[in-house]
Order: structure tokens, then C-alpha cells, then sequence
């Protein structure tokens, strides 16, 4: 399928309005008209769906041996279109008028066929195409002129270590919302939980230096007591002897 309309008057490039399809995101693609005779020409750009679309300038004149871009914008879809496929279509119709005519001159009855005048048509399909996708990330190699392909063993096995790394964080960038969400909950519970052990174990180290503490007063004062009773042991048995 050829990219040009060549006609009598205007060579039209290209003749399939391609459109890189985006949700809620409008997106324009461009028209030229070519003016290939020593006259001026009058176009007109009609589309089967006009509240979809919008062209500037939809009128206009091509002066004699010169061009002309028209550009059309798709408006913001909210949904994808059943298999990628596009029913719309555009009319771009042309016609010699006078020298010096402006687009202001522009009328309807330029274009009306039944009044006789030599109109030139030329039909435009829509074609939607994938958006480009981004490209996906490759680690550097650590050295110039290494490949960034895994490295390969002796038995002929890949190193998949280097492509594990990179599918997990082009996963961990493509998360969706919900996974997200999920992910910082259990990251609030693990830290709740961390937490409460840590006030665990402190107040299991403060009753373990109550106890001890608790112990060594206990041995203090059974010492004591000891040496008291040894004390008065020693007293008695002072005076036995005086007195014997």
C-alpha cells in the first residue's frame, strides 16, 4: 500500500492517519498536502466522527507549487477499541480556485459536485498502533566491551544470577497498587513486632538485675548473721572460762 495519494492537484502524505494509541491521553498525527500545479487549490478535511477528532485547519488553500500541513488530534479515549481495530474515516477534498483566494473565501458550494464543479477526493483510513514500550533495563557490564549477557559455564549452563536481579527490580518497579499496599502493611507489622520484642527482652534484662541484685543481699545478710553467732559464741565462751 502506497504512503502518497496522487492526484490532479494535491499529492496527500500519507493516506493512513496512524495514531500511537494511549488511554485518556490525546494524541495528534500530521497531514501534507502538496500543491503540484501553478494554481491555488482549496481543500476541506471531513471525518465520519468529528466529536473524536479535530483538525486544524479543516479549510484552507494551498498556494500554486507550495505545501500545506494539517494536523488532526484524536481526542482522550477511556477505553481501548475492540481488537486495536479503527472504523473512522476521513474525506480530504480539493478544488481549483481563483488566484490570490484566501481561506476566509472558502464556502460549502466550492465543494458541491452537482453544481458543477471538478472536486478531488481522497479517502484516509485510521490505524492505531502500540505505543513504543520502554526500553527494559540491562545491567552494565563491569568492564568496557563485556557483553551483558550472563556469563556461561563450562557445562553450559547460564549464570542466571545477573538476569534474576534484573527481573525482580523490573517487577518491583511494575507492582501494582494493591501488591504495593500490601508490601508497606506487612512492613508496619514486622516493625510493630520488632518492637514489642525489643520492649520484651528489656524488661526481661531489668527482672534478671532485680533477682540478682535480690540474691547478692540475701548472701550479705546471711553473713552477717554468721558472724554474729560466732560473736557471741566467742562472748559466752570468754565468760565460761572466768568463771571457771
Amino acid at each position: 500500500m502506497t504512503s502518497m495519494s496522487t492526484g490532479d492537484l494535491l499529492n496527500i502524505e500519507p493516506v493512513e492517519l496512524k495514531f500511537s494509541f494511549e488511554l485518556k491521553k490525546q494524541i495528534s498525527c500530521s497531514l501534507q498536502l502538496s500543491n503540484k500545479t501553478d494554481s491555488y487549490v482549496a481543500f476541506k478535511v471531513k471525518t465520519t466522527n468529528p466529536k473524536k477528532y479535530c483538525v486544524r485547519p479543516n479549510t484552507g488553500v494551498v498556494l500554486p507549487r507550495s505545501t500545506c500541513d494539517v494536523i488532526v488530534t484524536m481526542q482522550a479515549q477511556k477505553e481501548y477499541p475492540p481488537d486495536m481495530q479503527c472504523k473512522d474515516k476521513f474525506l480530504l477534498q480539493s478544488v481549483r480556485v481563483t488566484d490570490g483566494a484566501n481561506p476566509k473565501e472558502i464556502t460549502p458550494e466550492m465543494f458541491n459536485k452537482e453544481a458543477g464543479h471538478v472536486v478531488e477526493e481522497c479517502k484516509l483510513r485510521v490505524v492505531y498502533v502500540a505505543p513504543p514500550q520502554p526500553p527494559s533495563p540491562v545491567q552494565e557490564g563491569s568492564e568496557e566491551g563485556s557483553s551483558p549477557r550472563g556469563s556461561v559455564t563450562e557445562n553450559g549452563n547460564g549464570n542466571g544470577s545477573d538476569s534474576t536481579t534484573v527481573m525482580r527490580s523490573f517487577a518491583e518497579r511494575h507492582e501494582s497498587p494493591e501488591k504495593s499496599a500490601e508490601a508497606k502493611a506487612l512492613m508496619l507489622r514486622l516493625t510493630e513486632e520488632k518492637n514489642n520484642a525489643i520492649q520484651q527482652n528489656n524488661k526481661l534484662r531489668q527482672e534478671l538485675d532485680l533477682l540478682r541484685r535480690e540474691s547478692n543481699k540475701s548472701r550479705g545478710g546471711t553473713s552477717m548473721v554468721f558472724v554474729i553467732i560466732i560473736g557471741l559464741l566467742g562472748i559466752i565462751m570468754g565468760y565460761l572460762l572466768k568463771k571457771n
